[in-house]
């Protein structure tokens, strides 16, 4: 099965930096890895797109996060990675990656999504 470990989260001050990573573990089958990005969820809003790659490796990012946060990525390692930085309250959040999985051949071949369990970054004042 596929699990989709994050870390990086905690707690900073505004301008400060934080470097999320995500770490994909793949066992019991053939899988591979064909887009990851990374998601954010506030308090009472929706789960939203901040910066992903797709299948073909060009990136996009949320407008809000545009100049000041870079999504990276080992493929040896099947890791992505989140480099925040100029960080304001406003991104505070909990950080959830995704990826796009691929299995199985011909007919049985198939794509789903999963998700990791979440860090939690905080920006005070």
């Amino acid at each position: 099965q596929v699990q989709l470990v994050e870390s990086g989260g905690g707690l900073v001050q505004a301008g400060g930096s934080l470097r999320l990573s995500c770490a994909a573990v793949l066992s019991g089958g053939a899988f591979s890895i064909k887009a990851m990005a990374w998601y954010r969820q506030a308090p009472g809003s929706e789960r939203d797109l901040v910066a992903g790659f797709s299948s073909g490796g060009s990136t996009n990012y949320a407008d809000s996060v545009k100049g000041r946060f870079t999504i990276s990525r080992d493929n040896a390692k099947n890791t992505v990675y989140l480099q925040m930085n100029s960080l304001r309250p406003e991104d505070t959040a909990v950080y959830y990656c995704h990826a796009d999985v691929a299995t199985g051949y011909g007919l049985g071949y198939r794509v789903f999504g999963s998700w990791g369990q979440g860090t939690q970054v905080t920006v005070s004042s």
